[in-house]
């Protein structure tokens, strides 16, 4: 006999073999939901206790740059010996303060000693020779002299026998011949004469000539004694301005050459401040903008008088000058930290500084939640900098807050949990 099966009703026709494709159905949609609404964002659970979170504001940003630099004299003037030598005394030790002519040391030079002695002896030699020309031809001066009085006694007599002879031919004394000897010998003595008196004139004009030209060079021959006796000084280095001995780099027994570098003397009238500045600003920072710092409690002024174009390690140098005063007390080598404006101040939306920025570079940012229970990573850009604020561009609004501690142990996260 057949037994008759009821139809499943109700609950229980959920749990029948032809609800199951129904129930994988459910299922599949379930799993499918899931996938599309998870959250996949990598979260980290942290202390907030160990970071340091900030408000964005609305402010005005100062566009300046923090740098520090040197005090340096303005000028400078660098030591070097005009004749090399050994260092024999130092008379002025460095950082003293010396007045024009103030010997600063004492150089020797032995050669140059030698020298003045050899150009002593030379021009001792040409003065002697001088004297004995001078007395050669003064002697051969007296002998022409001498010679032309006895002519001129030759001539005198000569023209008295002439005469005389001539007188008694033309009485018929005496013969021609005898008239014709003396008339010969009178011309002749008075040719001699003038021949004489001719040669005379000469040398007195070759005296005078070759006087000359020897006193000249005996006269450049104590020239130079005088220009080597002045090298001589010139072992003895002396300040050339007044000032402070900043260098001397020199150590007794040592041998310097001519034009070394071995010190240098600084003015005290005037300093300047030599900055180093990353080269990141090179673009921006031009002579003409002025800086800003303390010392002692008191607010200073300084320019920028020049920029160094080279770089080196990544930054350039520039020249400030003080503006309507500058500190008392002073020193080279002193360190001030400046403030350089770079641009006037505008209206920005602006987040304190922190080590957040070497890890995101600016481009994002951990966003503090409204509830205070999380922090969520987002993309923001950041423009300019100075000490104490960036400025935001863009990914942020007034009023928010954010976690600018360092990220070195967030990792990856997208979320943190606090």
């Amino acid at each position: 006999m057949d037994r008759k099966i009821e139809k499943k009703k109700g609950l229980n026709l959920a749990f029948t073999k032809k609800a199951l494709p129904y129930w994988l159905g459910a299922l599949l949609l379930i799993f499918i939901l899931w996938l599309v609404f998870r959250d996949d964002s990598k979260k980290l659970r942290i202390d907030a206790d160990n970071i340091s979170i900030n408000t964005v504001s609305l402010g005005q940003f100062n566009d300046y740059i923090r740098i520090s630099g040197q005090v340096a004299p303005i000028t400078t003037i660098q030591i070097s010996p005009l004749e090399g030598g050994v260092v024999q005394e130092i008379v002025t030790e460095e950082g003293s303060v010396i007045k024009k002519g103030d010997v600063i040391l004492i150089l020797s030079n032995e050669s140059l000693d030698m020298q003045i002695l050899n150009s002593e002896a030379d021009l001792a030699e040409k003065e002697n020779i001088l004297r004995n020309t001078l007395i050669q031809m003064e002697q051969q001066k007296l002998s022409v002299e001498q010679e032309k009085l006895q002519l001129q006694m030759d001539v005198r007599r000569n023209k008295r026998n002439y005469e005389a002879q001539k007188s008694l031919y033309d009485d018929g004394l005496i013969s021609k011949e005898d008239y014709l000897k003396a008339e010969e010998d009178y011309y002749l003595s008075d040719s001699r004469l003038k021949l004489v008196e001719n040669r005379a004139k000469q040398d007195s004009l070759y005296r005078s000539v070759q006087v000359i030209r020897m006193q000249e060079s005996l006269e450049n021959m104590r020239q130079n004694m005088l220009m080597i006796r002045k090298r001589k000084d010139n072992l003895t280095i002396k300040a050339p301005i007044d000032g402070e001995l900043g260098l001397l780099d020199v150590v007794l027994g040592q041998s310097v050459s001519a034009g070394a570098k071995i010190g240098q003397i600084n003015n005290l009238d005037s300093y300047k401040i030599e900055a180093q500045i990353d080269e990141h600003y090179i673009d921006r920072v031009t002579a003409g903008l002025q800086a800003t710092f303390e010392r002692q409690s008191e607010r200073y002024q300084a320019q920028i008088r020049k920029v160094y174009p080279e770089v080196r390690d990544g930054k350039f140098k520039a020249d400030f000058k003080f503006m309507e005063q500058q500190p008392e007390n002073i020193r080279s080598g002193q360190t001030y930290y400046l403030n350089l404006q770079l641009g006037q101040p505008v209206e920005a939306m602006l987040i304190p500084r922190g080590a957040f920025y070497q890890k995101t570079g600016g481009k994002w940012i951990y966003v503090v939640s409204s509830d205070g229970t999380k922090a969520t990573r987002r993309d923001i850009r950041i423009g300019r900098q100075n000490p104490q604020y960036y400025e935001v561009i863009d990914g942020l609004e007034p009023g928010e807050r954010v976690i600018t501690s360092s990220y070195d142990n967030f990792g990856d996260s997208d979320v943190l949990i606090f």
